[in-house]
């Protein structure tokens, strides 16, 4: 079997880094057959961060002795970016690429303001957003059901089948009001709903996983345990999705899944719609 090739990604903002970490492990996922060394540079919104960086990455790509380094970046400054742009190796710059055409199809200039994206300049839609986080962390593993009923929705299914981070997500991205419950031992006794759900029938969405994945996550928690074991895993996926069926809850496997396709796929089964 041939070793992958090797080529070193950064992505590079005046910002957080996260339109140009997002957008770049988009393009980057394309190429499977190339193992990419990843690094993000957030916060380079001076000329004396560029240069510094710039010594950086020619010192770890003389030192890796591979290909030259693949750059995304989304910085507003021109003279940073220009900066940026002396680094010997394959930019891609968001800025570049897209306002120019946009203020043409617009016939406006950009403000080219730093810090639109991600920046705190909307505190309403910030504040939603924090209201939501907040929500799941107090509904997270059925810790409690007051105020359930302002759910949006609640997650349902066994331990570790990856309930926890998409309804953060759900709620961090979206600003979803996301309540989960875990599928306890004595609640998979039986096909019924807990009793805590059953006045939130049409407010549930089930997540599964398959048997074998849902050990291997278990057994890097709770090694050589019972909760690890491959029969406790099948009993209590199989049991778990007795239930989805039964009770007529919609649900999806989260086994090849991440949590962003997870949310997606959520919102677009149940018909939520983002809250900012």
């Amino acid at each position: 079997m041939s070793q992958k090739a090797q080529r070193r990604a950064y992505f590079i903002s005046d910002r957080t880094g996260i339109t140009s970490e997002s957008l770049g492990e988009a393009l980057l996922n394309q190429f499977d057959n190339i193992d990419f060394k990843r690094r993000t540079y957030p916060f380079i919104d001076t000329p004396e961060k560029a240069r510094t960086l710039i010594t950086h990455i020619q010192e770890e790509v003389e030192q890796d002795g591979i290909e030259r380094a693949l750059i995304f970046s989304s910085i507003v400054d021109s003279e940073v970016r220009a900066l940026i742009r002396t680094c010997p190796a394959f930019h891609i710059d968001f800025y570049d690429t897209f306002i120019d055409a946009l203020e043409a199809e617009l016939h406006t200039e950009a403000r080219r303001v730093v810090g639109m994206t991600h920046g705190l300049h909307d505190t309403e839609r910030y504040d939603k957003r924090m209201e939501a986080v907040n929500f799941t962390l107090n509904h997270d593993d059925g810790i409690s059901d007051k105020e359930l009923k302002k759910a949006d929705v609640i997650l349902v299914g066994v331990s570790r089948s990856g309930k926890t981070p998409t309804c953060l997500y759900l709620a961090l991205q979206y600003g979803i009001r996301a309540a989960n419950y875990p599928l306890t031992p004595e609640d998979l006794e039986s096909t019924d709903l807990p009793r805590m759900l059953k006045p939130y029938r049409d407010k549930l969405f089930g997540l599964t996983i398959d048997c074998e994945r849902l050990q291997q996550i278990r057994s890097e928690r709770r090694p050589d345990s019972s909760y690890a074991s491959a029969s406790t895993c099948n009993r209590e996926v199989s049991v778990a999705e007795e239930i989805f069926h039964r009770h007529r809850i919609p649900f999806l496997s989260s086994t090849h899944k991440s949590v962003e396709e997870l949310s997606a796929s959520i919102l677009q089964a149940s018909g939520l719609k983002r809250r900012f």
